[in-house]
C-alpha cells in the first residue's frame, strides 16, 4: 500500500486566538509580532526563535506535547520598552498587537490589532534615543536627474528636505546623508531589487535600508498625500512645491509613518527646504579628520562638538551639532550670532542667570512629540509645565540686553501661558509613574470626578466603621475585614471563632486557620465602591488625554518656542565657551585673506598642561600667500597646526568666538581637509587608494573661495611617485590660472619646498626644532623658510629603536642624499619632460637639462693621476670652457 504524505495539521486545529494570531502576523511579516495577551507579550513561530536568541529569554512551545507544537516565548508588558530597544538594535522591526477591547465586555475572542510598528527610524523610547543628536529617518528618491532627500524626527517632528542635482550630486548626497546620520532609510523597491549603485553604497556603509513599494514614491501620490497631511492647498507656503524630487521623497516618508505608527502625526506640522549651498560645504573626510562631532575613535569626547557643547539644554546640543556641520556664508548671519555671543561673553551675572533659566528647561521638542502621539504621560505634561514655568523671566531678562540681535526671538516670544495654565489647572504636580495608579487630576476640575473620589475615600471610613459594628454584633474581638483583588472585600474570622459566625454571613475563602465571609451589607457596599473607583479611572482617564490633546493642538507654537530657546541656549554655549577657552570675536569679510595671530588648536590645547600649548600666526590669501608648503620631522605638530587654522575658521562662520588673539577670516565656501591616514582595508581600498580618491575629490570641486589643508600627500606610494603626485598637485592649485584655493601642504617631501622659486604665491613655513647631543627638540613654532631635513631619524631614536638599526640608518642616508641632485647640481625633481621636448612657451623648467662642458671636464679629472705639466694645460682648457671660448 502506497504510504500516505505528511500534512499539516488542518487549520481548523488551531484555536481561535492562534488564528487571530496568524491573520495579524500575515500583515507585518517583516516585523516581531508582539501579540499582547493578558499581562504578557507573547512571539510565536518564528518570531519566538528570533526574539529568543536575541534577548537571551526562554523558549518553550505551545501544545509542546503534541505533534503541531508551536515555538513560543514572552515577556512581561511593563517591561517590554527594555526588551524592544534590544531588538531594535540588532536592526529588528517591531509590531505591537493590543487588546483593544476590555476582556471583562468581550464576548468571546479578544479584539486585538497592531497599534504601532517600531522601526531603527521610529523610536520614541528615551532608552533608544540621544538627547543630544538628532534620531533620523531619512527618505530617498532616485531619477536620472539627480536625488531626492528628506529628513524626519519622529521624536521631535522636525522635517526638512531637499534635491540634489548635478555632476557631483552622488557625492554631496553621501556627505548629507552622513552628516544626517540616518538609523533607517527609506529607499524605493526597485531600486533595491535592481541593485543601484548608490544603495549599494549605503548599504556597504551599514546603513539600515527599508525598502518599500514604488508607488508611495510617485508624484501623483506624494503631493496630494503631503497636502492632506498639511491640510493646505498647495505646497508653497513651505517652499517645495517646485521640488518635484523633493516631494516624492517627503511624501514616501509620511506615508511610510502613516503605515507604522497607526496615529496621528499632528506634530509633523512643517516641512522646511534647504539648499546645501546656502552652508558651507563640508565632505565625510573633512568633518572626520577635523573630528568636528565625533574624534577618531568614534567617541563624542575629544570632537569640536565636545568642546563647544556647553549647553543647557538636549535642544541646545542638537542645535550646536547641526550649526558646526552647516557653517553660515552669510555675513549677516554670522554677525548677529557674534553679537549675542559677545554680549552675554561680557556680561558674566546675565549669562549665568540666563543658564540658570535653560536649565529648569526640559525637552520640549521630544515631549511634544510623544504628547502628540499619545505616548505622553501625566508626568510629561508636568515636565513641560515646569518648563513653562522659566519663560516669562527668560524673557525679561533677554529684554534687558543690549544688543538688536536678541530681537529676533523676544519680538516673537510665546510665553504659552494658556498650556501652563491648563496644566496647572487639571494635573497634580506630582503624578505617579504608573498612570493605572489613578490620582492624575486635581480636586475641582470636574464635579462628578469629585463626587467619585469622596465616595472612594469615605469607604475607608465606613469600611471601619462597619468593621467595629460586626466586632460588637458578633462579639467577635479578633474579626477584620480586607481586600484581595482577587476575592474582593471578606471578613475574615479565625476558626476557634466560627462558632460565633451570624448566619447571614456567606462563605467566601478557607484558609488554614481562618475563614473568609461576606455580608449582604458588604457585598452591596463593595460594588457601590469598586463602581465608583472603575468610573475614577476611566474619568481621570478621559481628562487626562483633553489635557494632552489641548496641548498636542498647539504644537506649532511649542516647537517655535522650542528652536528659539534651543538657539539661545546654543549662543550661550558659544559665549561661556569663549569665556573658558579665552577666545575672540574674529572677523568675517567677503575679501580672500585669512589672517590669524596667536591662533591655538582648541581641543589639544584643552589637553594640554597649562601654558604649554605654543601659538602660531598664520596668513593666507588668493594671491601673494596662496600656498604654504610646510616642513618639518613628524611630531612637531604639522598637523596640528592644519588642523588649527581649518576649525578657527569654521568656528568663526559657525558665529562663534575663536581661539586666538585675533583673527580676519575671508568667507570660505568649502573647507577641504586630506589629513591622516585611514586605512579602509575591509572596503577593499588601500591607505593610498583612499588618500588619492579624497585629493581628487578636492582638485574637482575646490574653487578659489575654498580652504584646502593637505598632509603629506603622496606617503602612501614609492618615494619617486610620492614626489612626483604631490609636486603636480601644488602646480595644480596654484592659481591665478587653476584653482587658485587658500592651501596648506605639509610635507616630508622637502624637493617641494623648490617650488616656491618660481611660483608666485608659494611660500615655505617650517616647524622649527632645536639639535642637541644628536637630540631634537620641538619648538611648535612655525618660521618662515624650509626645514634643512626632516630628522626621520632622530625622531625613530625618540621612539626607542635599537642603536644599530639607527646607526646604519644614518649611513644608508648619508649615501641616498649623495645622489639627489643631477650632474649640474640641481634637484632632479624640477625637470619637465613635455616642456623640455617642445621648447614651446608654456611654463619654463626650474633648471637646464644639457650637462655643462665645463662641469663634465671637472667631474672626469682624476687630480691624483696629473703631472705638474699636464695640470697646467687642463687649467688652461677650464678657463677657455669657463669663458665659452672654443680652442
Amino acid at each position: 500500500m502506497k504510504a500516505q504524505p505528511k500534512t499539516q495539521p488542518p487549520a481548523a486545529a488551531e484555536t481561535p486566538m492562534m488564528r487571530q494570531y496568524q491573520r495579524i502576523k500575515k500583515d507585518h511579516p517583516e516585523a516581531i509580532l508582539f501579540f499582547r495577551m493578558g499581562d504578557f507579550y507573547e512571539m510565536f513561530h518564528k518570531d519566538a526563535v528570533t526574539a529568543s536568541r536575541i534577548l537571551e529569554i526562554a523558549l518553550t512551545s505551545r501544545n509542546k506535547n503534541k505533534s503541531n507544537a508551536i515555538p513560543m516565548c514572552g515577556i512581561p508588558y511593563h517591561a517590554a520598552n527594555a526588551y524592544i530597544a534590544k531588538l531594535i538594535k540588532n536592526g529588528k522591526k517591531v509590531a505591537i498587537c493590543e487588546q483593544t477591547e476590555d476582556p471583562k465586555a468581550a464576548q468571546g475572542l479578544v479584539k486585538r490589532e497592531v497599534v504601532r510598528v517600531i522601526t531603527p527610524g521610529t523610536v520614541l523610547d528615551d532608552g533608544l534615543l540621544d538627547p543630544k543628536s538628532h534620531h533620523y529617518l531619512v527618505s530617498l528618491y532616485f531619477d536620472r536627474e539627480g536625488f531626492g532627500l528628506a529628513a524626519l524626527d519622529i521624536s521631535t517632528g522636525l522635517f526638512k528636505a531637499t534635491e540634489l542635482s548635478g555632476e557631483n550630486a552622488e557625492s554631496l548626497l553621501t556627505d548629507e546623508i552622513d552628516k544626517l546620520d540616518p538609523r533607517e532609510i527609506v529607499v524605493p523597491q526597485s531600486t533595491m531589487d535592481g541593485g543601484g549603485g548608490q544603495t549599494a553604497n549605503l548599504k556597504n556603509q551599514g546603513r539600515c535600508l527599508q525598502p518599500v513599494e514604488d508607488w508611495s514614491f510617485s508624484h501623483g501620490h506624494a503631493y496630494p498625500l503631503l497636502l492632506e497631511h498639511f491640510k493646505t492647498h498647495s505646497l508653497e507656503g513651505f517652499g517645495c512645491d517646485h521640488l518635484r524630487k523633493a516631494v516624492c521623497a517627503a511624501g514616501a516618508l509620511i506615508q511610510y509613518l502613516q503605515d507604522t505608527q497607526k496615529s496621528t502625526l499632528d506634530h509633523i506640522n512643517a516641512i522646511s527646504t534647504f539648499n546645501i549651498h546656502n552652508f558651507m560645504l563640508l565632505d565625510q573626510s573633512t568633518v572626520h579628520n577635523l573630528e568636528l562631532v565625533q574624534s577618531g575613535d568614534g567617541r563624542r569626547s575629544g570632537s569640536l562638538l565636545d568642546l563647544l557643547d556647553l549647553s543647557c539644554t538636549a535642544m541646545g546640543a542638537r542645535r550646536i551639532r547641526e550649526w558646526i556641520l552647516k557653517p553660515l556664508v552669510e555675513i549677516s548671519e554670522i554677525e548677529n550670532r557674534q553679537d549675542i555671543v559677545e554680549e552675554f561673553n561680557n556680561d558674566l551675572i546675565r549669562r549665568d542667570e540666563a543658564r540658570r533659566h535653560l536649565k529648569q528647561i526640559h525637552d520640549l521638542e521630544r515631549l511634544l512629540g510623544r504628547i502628540s502621539l499619545a505616548m505622553g504621560t501625566a508626568r510629561d505634561l508636568a515636565a513641560f509645565k515646569s518648563s513653562l514655568r522659566t519663560l516669562p523671566a527668560l524673557l525679561e531678562l533677554l529684554r534687558r540686553c543690549q544688543t538688536p540681535a536678541l530681537a529676533k526671538y523676544t519680538d516673537s516670544w510665546d510665553n504659552l501661558e494658556d498650556l501652563f495654565d491648563c496644566i496647572d489647572r487639571m494635573i497634580v504636580d506630582d503624578p505617579p509613574l504608573n498612570m493605572k495608579e489613578g490620582n492624575l487630576i486635581k480636586p475641582g476640575c470636574d464635579d462628578e470626578l469629585d463626587r467619585l473620589k469622596s465616595v472612594s475615600r469615605k469607604s475607608k471610613q465606613w469600611i471601619a466603621s462597619l468593621e467595629t459594628r460586626e466586632k460588637e454584633r458578633t462579639g467577635i474581638p479578633l474579626l477584620k475585614i480586607g481586600y484581595n483583588k482577587i476575592y474582593g472585600y471578606y471578613i475574615e474570622i479565625t476558626k476557634k471563632n466560627l462558632d460565633r459566625v451570624p448566619p447571614d454571613y456567606i462563605r467566601k475563602q478557607s484558609l488554614v486557620n481562618a475563614e473568609r465571609f461576606v455580608s449582604p451589607e458588604l457585598k452591596q457596599y463593595e460594588e457601590d465602591i469598586l463602581g465608583a473607583e472603575e468610573k475614577i479611572a476611566v474619568l481621570e482617564h478621559k481628562l487626562f488625554q483633553m489635557t494632552r490633546q489641548t496641548v498636542a493642538a498647539q504644537g506649532h507654537r511649542i516647537q517655535a518656542m522650542a528652536g528659539a530657546l534651543s538657539e539661545i541656549d546654543a549662543l550661550l554655549a558659544f559665549a561661556e565657551a569663549a569665556h573658558q577657552g579665552r577666545f575672540s570675536r574674529p572677523r568675517v569679510h567677503e575679501g580672500d585673506t585669512l589672517r590669524i595671530d596667536n591662533g591655538r588648536h582648541p581641543l589639544v590645547e584643552r589637553i594640554a598642561p597649562d601654558g604649554q600649548f605654543i601659538p602660531n600666526d598664520t596668513l593666507l590669501d588668493c594671491d601673494a600667500n596662496q600656498i604654504m608648503i610646510i616642513t618639518g620631522p613628524n611630531m612637531a605638530g604639522k598637523s596640528t597646526y592644519l588642523r588649527q587654522v581649518a576649525i578657527i575658521t569654521l568656528m568663526a562662520q559657525i558665529g562663534s568666538f575663536v581661539p586666538a588673539e585675533q583673527a580676519e577670516i575671508g568667507m570660505v565656501d568649502r573647507i577641504f581637509s586630506r589629513v591622516g591616514a585611514q586605512d579602509y582595508l575591509l572596503k577593499g581600498q588601500s591607505t593610498f587608494m583612499v588618500e588619492m580618491n579624497e585629493t581628487a575629490n578636492i582638485l574637482n570641486n575646490a574653487s578659489p573661495k575654498s580652504l584646502i589643508i593637505l598632509d603629506e600627500i603622496g606617503r602612501g606610494t614609492s618615494t619617486f611617485d610620492g614626489i612626483s603626485i604631490a609636486w603636480s598637485i601644488v602646480e595644480y592649485l596654484h592659481g591665478p590660472g587653476n584653482i587658485g584655493a587658500k592651501t596648506l601642504f605639509a610635507t616630508h617631501y622637502h624637493e617641494l619646498t623648490d617650488i616656491a622659486s618660481f611660483l608666485d604665491g608659494v611660500k615655505n613655513l617650517n616647524i622649527q626644532v632645536k639639535e642637541w647631543n644628536d637630540e631634537i627638540i620641538f619648538l611648535r613654532k612655525i618660521a618662515p623658510g624650509s626645514a634643512d631635513k626632516s630628522y626621520g631619524i632622530q625622531v625613530a631614536r625618540l621612539a626607542g629603536l635599537p642603536n644599530q638599526v639607527l646607526q646604519r640608518a644614518t649611513e644608508i642616508l648619508f649615501n641616498l642624499e649623495k645622489n639627489e641632485y643631477d650632474e649640474v647640481g640641481a634637484p632632479k625633481i624640477g625637470h619637465s619632460s613635455t616642456a623640455d621636448a617642445d621648447g614651446g612657451p608654456g611654463q619654463m623648467t626650474l633648471f637646464t637639462t644639457p650637462a655643462n662642458p665645463l662641469y663634465q671636464k671637472l667631474a672626469d679629472i682624476d687630480p691624483d693621476t696629473l703631472a705638474p705639466r699636464q695640470a697646467l694645460e687642463l687649467i688652461y682648457e677650464l678657463s677657455r670652457l669657463a669663458k665659452g671660448e672654443t680652442q
